[in-house]
């Protein structure tokens, strides 16, 4: 399989276009329907920033729109020229439709909708969707796309990951429940962060052992170095990607299993925490754990662990205090390193980094989630 690439290599460039498999998308909802089988019940369904000729999320919505009961879907996608395509070709499907305006396709978004029985075959599915050309280009954020978002129940879709922070502000100024994909990096943006701290937002359900692979236009494939793509497969892989959502799904429920400190020490698999012990950070009353799987839980004070675990974040199990490292450690009153030991850092730090002593030298570790043992209240105790 491919080496692997990330999403901020992705967003630095522009490449933007990626194409979700169906079997990913499949495996992530129904992790919410086993939650709760009438989740998408009854509702419009919106999945702006896509290409429905070719998306697998408009596949899979309108393949699955009665199993699932929606009352309505729809789709959107950006005019070509938006895309900055070359050697574009309009698919047949496009082509074939008495809608075809050979000027509009360039510069026109598309929208698809999918309400009813069109072929009087009896069933609802991808053959009955009615598109038209959009009056803009698509984008999301135009008067047109932000009144289908405000019409609508849920978003779905795999957005641009160049606009992802503003994609995210422009699902939760509506308070829409939504499913998106992004980087698990995005954890540490200072407009994503407040969202998980306050349980407005949380990871899904996840990609199959971590490992996200994407499809992506022809246009794209010479812009990855060798090895990245995979000609075999026509995917390039992602570990950094993540499912983003509001909605519950059971994963999110269950709590991590844990061993003591004193256990952790003693049988851990990890060596260098046994050798070390739990680390006491120099500028911010926590110790640092750097696994979580290492998590003590007879703990009850603050404790940093690594970015990854909130793939397993169980509410009910911890609360988090803060996030440790750079303007949000600040925030939280995370001091600062001081001079003599920022100089043996030779720059790797930043303001509100969390720092620790190891072997008498000052050390930064990579970002941290702060996180407290949750407190069972007295009425819970006395059950």
């Amino acid at each position: 399989m491919a080496n692997n690439t990330n999403l901020g290599a992705a967003k630095a460039a522009k490449n933007d276009e990626f194409y979700t498999q169906y079997q990913d998308i499949q495996k992530e909802v129904n992790a919410y329907l086993e939650y709760n089988p009438d989740t998408f019940r009854d509702k419009t369904v919106l999945l702006p920033c896509d290409d429905p000729e070719w998306s697998n999320f408009t596949r899979f919505f309108a393949q699955n729109f009665e199993r699932l009961g929606l009352k309505r879907l729809i789709s959107t996608s950006y005019a070509v020229e938006s895309k900055k395509y070359k050697n574009y070709q309009p698919t047949l499907f496009e082509t074939e439709s008495p809608r075809y305006d050979e000027d509009k396709t360039r510069i026109k978004g598309k929208i698809f909708e999918l309400t009813r029985d069109t072929n009087g075959n009896g069933r609802i599915d991808l053959d009955d969707l009615e598109w038209h050309y959009l009056d803009g280009d698509g984008d999301f954020r135009s008067k047109e796309v932000c009144a289908l978002r405000d019409e609508a129940d849920i978003i779905v879709t795999n957005p641009p990951f160049s606009l992802f922070r503003e994609f995210v502000a422009w699902i939760v100024e509506a308070g829409k429940q939504f499913l998106v994909i992004g980087s698990q990096g995005a954890a540490g943006y200072k407009e994503i962060f407040p969202l998980i701290k306050e349980n407005r937002l949380w990871y899904g359900n996840g990609f199959s052992a971590g490992n996200a692979y994407f499809g992506l236009p022809n246009q794209q494939i010479r812009e990855y170095a060798s090895g990245v793509y995979d000609e075999l497969t026509g995917l390039v892989k992602f570990r950094n990607c993540c499912w983003l959502t509001n909605m519950e799904h059971g994963r999110r429920h269950e709590p991590l299993r844990l061993m003591t400190m004193k256990d952790n020490l003693r049988y851990g698999k990890h060596k260098d925490l046994m050798e070390m012990g739990y680390l006491k950070y120099e500028n911010y009353d926590a110790i640092d754990v750097p696994y979580t799987d290492a998590i003590p839980d007879d703990y009850d004070g603050v404790m940093g662990v690594p970015v990854t675990f909130l793939d397993k974040y169980c509410p009910e199990q911890f609360d988090i205090i803060g996030f440790g490292s750079g303007y949000l450690g600040q925030s939280i009153g995370i001091r600062g390193i001081p001079h003599e030991h920022k100089q043996k850092m030779k720059g790797h730090s930043a303001a509100g980094d969390l720092y620790m002593m190891v072997n008498g030298e000052p050390k930064v570790p990579y970002a941290r989630i702060l996180i407290r043992k949750r407190q069972c209240s007295s009425a819970t105790e006395s059950d």
